[in-house]
């Protein structure tokens, strides 16, 4: 047994440098797919790439008087507990498994050396937001370098999608630049994850342990599957025992399902997660309860793909909010073909500040086509009724799914211009494999794969050219870029202080700043045009200097 008692150690989110992941996409060219999509999401000043959070930063340190060469890391993206680390701790904790978590790996180095240095049994790493082995990579590497002993487990989506993508020596390879030791191929992962730390803890035989795959000198070796059913009621974090070291900020994520209700048609997850699985409502309030009695939560984030399915017990747990004063504002993903006015009502009346709705497209025969069912007036009156409520929502599309058209962006375009939904971003559509579209190649004439694809309507970049075209036309609803920043930050941005009229007039600033990188602008223009938008920025910045 480890002399110090520690256990496992669970490591949040790891965002790559944005220079180095630059620097990579760069290598495809300036005028490839991949870069021109990830040119939405940040402004060039000189040599200077600044994503959204920088920015705000460097506006902050001309508030400040500065001149923003060494601007003060006042934002930092993803900068709230990451739930899947809180969750696994939690779960490792109540079985008796001394574990701590690392929330974001590039801001917490120094702190994961000196938890390494006790000598933990594991480390386990998650993989919920990447498509990459990049930012895994680079994870293993400091932790060899720091512990050279401890044993890696990494799990997740990640991980299942190489399972499900190679095989043989294809698998093999793909395992061997993570290099790990063990990987979680269960789609919920963590019995698993306590098992081998048990294992270690009681010094036995890890080869018995199912649903893991590793690699034996050249080959891939697979224990077995044995499916989990891990218990939501029993399971829920109870967030007083990990505020024990600290406090977690006034911004929380939480979740009150597992899985999907829907099966888009661009999308795997409800395949990986299995059946839409709900938290009672009983177990809702002791979490609540246990976000209240921390003192300073002013803000929740549900994760839920579909939070407000089925509608009565969306209702109801508005309802509880509502009944036992929580006091905090909330946000989530959000369908509004599953809503009537009562439920805005009680979402208006309960603290929902902000809705992510996965809109996809303004079109009805795309919106077919990804298998969304509901239909674009749904969204209509939905967005309608959000604003009535005073209730924030961000619309998200893809451009590019197959059997778009000029004429069905079209029409997506003319829907975010009647709508006025509040904030908005189109994606190229990434032609993923395992999804359900890519299984109906034929159908649609689908070739390539990734950020490079075609189908017999349309091609990826044709794709990119629309999006360039509707970043750069529509005025009346506000960008929001994609890398480190999303619509999530909003909640983030509250926490810290940041009135949201003072974030939507900095947010259209960048956006015509971004815009001088994009669209053609005569060099003494652009020059002209830049100042007086820094100037801009640094003058909402001022307005909330004085609470950041």
């Amino acid at each position: 047994m480890n002399s110090r008692g520690l256990d496992c150690i669970v490591i949040g989110y790891n965002e790559v440098p944005f220079a180095r992941y630059e620097r990579l996409l760069h290598q495809y060219g300036e005028d490839s797919e991949a870069y021109r999509d990830l040119k939405l999401s940040f402004v060039e000043l000189g040599e200077r790439k600044l994503l959204y959070a920088d920015l705000m930063n460097y506006a902050t340190d001309l508030a400040r008087g500065g001149d923003g060469a060494s601007p003060p890391g006042v934002f930092r993206s993803g900068d709230i507990p990451n739930l899947a680390a809180a969750y696994l701790t939690n779960y490792l904790n109540r079985r008796g498994l001394h574990t701590r978590y690392v929330n974001l790996f590039q801001d917490e180095k120094d702190r994961l050396a000196a938890m390494l240095a006790e000598r933990p049994l594991c480390v386990a790493i998650t993989t919920t937001f990447y498509v990459l082995n990049l930012p895994v990579l680079e994870m293993v590497e400091f932790i060899r370098a720091h512990n050279p002993a401890v044993k890696i487990v990494v799990g997740g989506p990640l991980i299942a999608n190489h399972v499900r993508n190679y095989a043989g020596e294809e698998l093999a390879a793909a395992l061997r630049d993570l290099g790990a030791d063990l990987y979680v191929v269960e789609s919920q992962g963590e019995q698993t994850l306590a098992r081998i730390a048990a294992c270690l803890r009681d010094g036995g035989d890890l080869s018995k342990i199912p649903n893991l795959i590793y690699l034996d000198g050249d080959r891939v070796r697979a224990t077995g599957e044995e499916p989990e059913a891990n218990s939501l009621e029993e399971n829920y974090v109870d967030w007083r025992d990990l505020a024990a070291g600290g406090g977690l900020g006034p911004t929380l994520q939480t979740r009150t399902a597992r899985s999907c209700a829907f099966k888009c048609a661009f999308c795997n997850y409800p395949t990986r997660a299995g059946a839409l699985t709900l938290t009672s409502l009983e177990t809702l309030e002791r979490e609540f309860g246990s976000m209240r009695a921390l003192g300073d939560v002013r803000n929740v984030v549900f994760i839920d793909d579909t939070f407000n399915v089925p509608l009565p017990r969306f209702k109801d747990i508005c309802r509880l909010m509502i009944r036992e004063k929580y006091g905090f504002n909330w946000f989530s993903y959000f369908r509004c073909s599953n809503s009537d006015q009562e439920a805005i009502d009680l979402m208006a009346e309960s603290g929902c500040k902000g809705v992510f709705l996965g809109i996809e497209s303004g079109a009805a025969q795309i919106l077919k086509n990804m298998n969304k069912a509901a239909q674009e007036q749904q969204y209509r009156r939905g967005i309608a009724m959000l604003k009535k409520a005073g209730i924030l929502s961000f619309g998200s599309f893809i451009t590019g799914f197959p059997g778009e058209t000029e004429e069905t962006v079209q029409e997506t375009m003319g829907f975010i211009r009647e709508t006025g939904v509040d904030y908005y971003r189109s994606q190229l559509w990434y032609c993923e494999a395992g999804t359900p579209i890519v299984l109906q190649r034929d159908k649609y004439g689908i070739e390539g794969d990734g950020f490079v694809w075609s189908h017999a309507s349309m091609e990826s970049m044709e794709a990119m050219d629309w999006i360039e075209k509707m970043f750069l036309s529509l005025d009346g609803s506000v960008w929001l870029p994609q890398w480190s920043f999303d619509f999530w930050i909003i909640p983030y941005l509250m926490g810290k202080g940041v009135a949201m009229d003072d974030f939507r007039e900095f947010m259209r600033l960048a956006q015509q700043l971004m815009a001088l990188g994009i669209a053609y602008v005569p060099p003494a223009d652009r020059h002209r045009m830049q100042e007086e938008l820094i100037q801009g920025l640094a003058g909402v910045a001022k307005r909330w200097q004085a609470v950041v």
